[in-house]
């Protein structure tokens, strides 16, 4: 009797295994991140220019349109201005206009003609200590896959929540890594987008009057995929949010 309760409870166990979907192979997964990253940069009128990072996050295959999010201070202030935006690993540019620009949040969003962008699907929750991936453009050239763990969730003063929207995370970013993604190392979904990170300045003995502006580690900040959902509905894209 007991070896007969021994393989059914066995059976069992390797049945659940089995059933179980496989995580996908690291590969595949950046593979799929990098269909919905694109770089961004912008040409100001008297010649200035910035460079930054942006997902899809919705898109329209009948009229061959994808909405990309990133961070507003990227176009901020609101001057006579193009955007640009190219795939990874890509030479050729097309032109997206500003589409939405939250008034609260460090978020706006470039709508793009013609790109054929896979939109990432969001994942409004995480837990501290998570494994993400964060792809992003540093200094507008190619891009980075670093790796990292949400290190703060989202919490109204004198909370010390461990599972919530995802605020912080551990990455290590610089210039032109804003509105890059940040994903969830073992799905591939979109947690947030890079919103801004703190810098210590360290003095430079050869150049006393010099300093370093060095990232500080665990305080890249994060615009939730909540928040970035949140305005998407808002803006009239729910329609167009990946199922």
């Amino acid at each position: 009797m007991r070896r007969a309760l021994g393989a059914v409870a066995l059976s069992l166990a390797v049945g659940g295994c089995a059933s179980a979907p496989p995580a996908p192979v690291r590969s595949e997964l950046i593979r799929a991140i990098l269909a919905s990253t694109v770089q961004l940069r912008v040409e100001r009128e008297g010649g200035g220019r910035r460079a930054a990072s942006g997902i899809a996050v919705a898109s329209d295959r009948a009229t061959r349109r994808s909405w990309i999010a990133t961070a507003r201070h990227f176009v901020d202030p609101p001057l006579r201005q193009e955007v640009f935006a190219r795939r990874p690993g890509t030479s050729t540019s097309v032109k997206g206009r500003i589409a939405f620009v939250s008034p609260d949040l460090d978020l706006a969003i470039i709508e793009l003609q013609g790109f054929d962008l896979v939109p990432a699907r969001l994942k409004e929750t995480s837990s501290l200590g998570d494994d993400i991936l964060l792809v992003a453009f540093p200094w507008g050239r190619r891009f980075t896959v670093v790796s990292g763990v949400v290190s703060q969730i989202a919490a109204r003063e004198g909370e010390a929540p461990v599972e919530g929207p995802a605020r912080m995370v551990d990455s290590s970013v610089s210039y032109g890594s804003s509105g890059g993604g940040v994903f969830d190392a073992q799905s591939g979904a979109l947690i947030g987008i890079v919103e801004g990170y703190r810098t210590a300045k360290v003095a430079i003995p050869e150049a006393k009057d010099r300093v370093l502006e060095v990232p500080v580690a665990g305080e890249t900040t994060v615009i939730a995929a909540s928040a970035i959902m949140r305005f998407l509905v808002a803006s009239g894209l729910g329609d167009f949010l990946p199922k």
